[in-house]
């Protein structure tokens, strides 16, 4: 026991020495853009709600009726007891949205990737993975055990090099791809890598958690606008806890497909249902979704504004027309400073480090959503601009995209 103590603090300690180690906040009642964190009212620029439906009331009654008739917990896997009507309703509500025949929910985006990706792949066949895949990407190419072959972000054409490589032609060929990349904000080219994946007869496989509700037609994401069916996505995962406001995530593709995950995903078979009430508030937050696209609209808006504003104060951003718009900082302790001023002035952004981004690339991930007025994201930039120079950092530019989860 002793050994084990002395191992952790020793961890520690070289976590402490880079700057890296993270403390979590605690959030006092709703988590929408108006948040009192560690006792402090502050306006919240780093969550994933971009639509602002996570404190919608629509979705909080939709979960409390639920709650009502179904109680709070599943009590078993899906395939025991724990797969209830609101599951199924949910289900068929994203097939019909996605333009899929079916889809599968999970209890996380972390256990839709692993449990697909193994479901689909093993020892015998390939994985090509975009380098800046999100970890649940990367952790379920590993966990396959398929050959995986890394190819330089976004980059189609070396995609299309590792599949025509002779020793990459045995087994299955699973492509695997986020269409919005969580830490950088650009997308994929998604509709080359479907086209080198079908001309080289590969598998397509694409999360779409940070397109989903804020792209395409209806909402259904950056595959949706791009026009990609399942005959050139023919799997598709995605998030129900971030534009949709409630929790959980799936994967949708043709029947045949959806019926082999649910079959053989260790993390769906293995794990408790999510709680019916959370599926409900869900399925409200789709149908708001497709109902609202003013919310879209607005969003977009917001995107321009915070991209100009910054550029007019002198502060460099990525070049991401999503809500997610990181503010390359580079130093770790610099990062941290920054975020800590930004909080003094009332506005929560969290400073991101490695490992979730390479070394030497540490930011603020701002981002924006459908719930921020105008004001608020001017209020932003000023306070961001006078941050910046009250921590000591000179004028920068951005990189290009260097996250690495």
């Amino acid at each position: 026991m002793e050994s084990l103590r002395i191992f952790c603090r020793q961890r520690l300690a070289a976590i402490d020495a880079d700057d890296r180690r993270r403390r979590r906040r605690v959030v006092d009642g709703g988590h929408g853009v108006h948040v009192t964190v560690d006792g402090r009212h502050a306006l919240n620029f780093c969550s994933n709600d971009y639509l602002g439906l996570a404190t919608d009331p629509r979705l909080i009654d939709a979960m409390a009726t639920a709650a009502s008739r179904t109680g709070a917990g599943a009590g078993a896997s899906q395939l025991v007891t724990g797969h209830n009507a609101e599951h199924a309703a949910l289900e068929a509500d994203l097939a019909d949205w996605l333009g899929r025949e079916r889809a599968l929910v999970f209890s996380t985006g972390y256990a839709a990737n692993v449990g697909t990706t193994a479901a689909l792949v093993s020892k015998r066949d390939h994985i090509v993975a975009d380098a800046l895949n999100h970890a649940s990407l990367i952790d379920g190419a590993r966990l396959s055990g398929a050959a995986k072959h890394i190819y330089a972000h976004g980059d189609a054409m070396a995609a299309d090099r590792a599949l025509s490589n002779e020793a990459v032609r045995s087994g299955h060929r699973l492509v695997v791809t986020d269409a919005v990349f969580s830490m950088d904000g650009d997308t994929a080219p998604l509709a080359r890598l479907a086209d080198i994946a079908a001309a080289r007869d590969a598998w397509l496989m694409v999360d779409d958690a940070h397109g989903l509700g804020v792209f395409g037609p209806d909402g259904a994401g950056r595959v949706a606008e791009a026009g990609l069916g399942s005959d050139r996505v023919p799997i598709l995962t995605g998030t129900l806890g971030k534009s949709v406001g409630a929790a959980g995530a799936f994967v949708a593709g043709d029947a045949d497909v959806i019926e082999t995950i649910l079959q053989t995903a260790r993390s769906l078979i293995f794990s408790t249902a999510m709680p019916a009430p959370v599926a409900a508030a869900a399925r409200r937050g789709i149908a708001i979704i497709r109902d609202e696209p003013a919310r879209r609209a607005h969003l977009r808006a917001l995107v321009a504004r915070f991209k100009a504003q910054a550029e007019t104060a002198g502060l460099a951003v990525a070049e991401s027309d999503s809500p997610i718009q990181p503010v390359i900082v580079g130093d770790e302790a610099a990062a941290l400073r920054l975020s800590n001023a930004l909080l003094e002035r009332g506005y929560l952004v969290g400073a991101i480090r490695p490992p979730t981004v390479a070394p030497g690339t540490s930011r603020l991930r701002v981002t924006l959503s459908a719930a921020h007025t105008d004001d608020e994201v001017d209020g932003l930039v000023a306070a961001l601009a006078e941050s910046w120079s009250a921590v000591g950092l000179s004028a920068h530019a951005a990189p290009a995209c260097v996250s690495s989860a």
